[in-house]
């Protein structure tokens, strides 16, 4: 079971990034959860935007409004594309799949702290850095 990354960069504050995450040894269509988690310098993990096995969506406070985040079962690919980018969203940014759903939905709408290990998959992360 692995994800892969792709797609972040350096984006001036005010611009857009669409990041990709690509599954393999298994199949978004098994039942899985699926999102995104962040973690800047010094800080923990948060959870940021999650898609639940019944597509329901699931975005933190901190980018509500800003996020979107999809999924193209065909390609077992997840996408996550933030506007009107900040520098608080610099961080390392992974995905993550697993089951059941709420291991991924609750840390992204309550916040709650996990680790990496504590998942399925996790993936090896892609640098966004918001910089004028």
């Amino acid at each position: 079971v692995q994800l892969v990354e792709s797609g972040g960069g350096a984006v001036q504050p005010g611009g857009s990034l669409r990041l990709s995450c690509v599954g393999s040894g298994f199949s978004f269509r098994d039942g899985y959860a699926i999102g995104w988690f962040r973690q800047a310098p010094g800080k923990e993990l948060e959870g940021v935007a999650c898609i639940s096995s019944d597509t329901s969506k699931y975005y933190a406070d901190s980018v509500k409004g800003r996020a979107s985040v999809s999924a193209d079962n065909d390609k077992n690919t997840m996408y996550l594309e933030i506007d009107y980018l900040e520098p608080e969203d610099t961080a390392v940014y992974f995905c993550a799949a697993d089951s059941p759903g709420y291991k991924l939905i609750h840390p992204v709408i309550w916040g709650t702290t996990v680790r990496s290990g504590e998942f399925s998959a996790w993936g090896q992360g892609t640098q966004v850095t918001v910089s004028s």
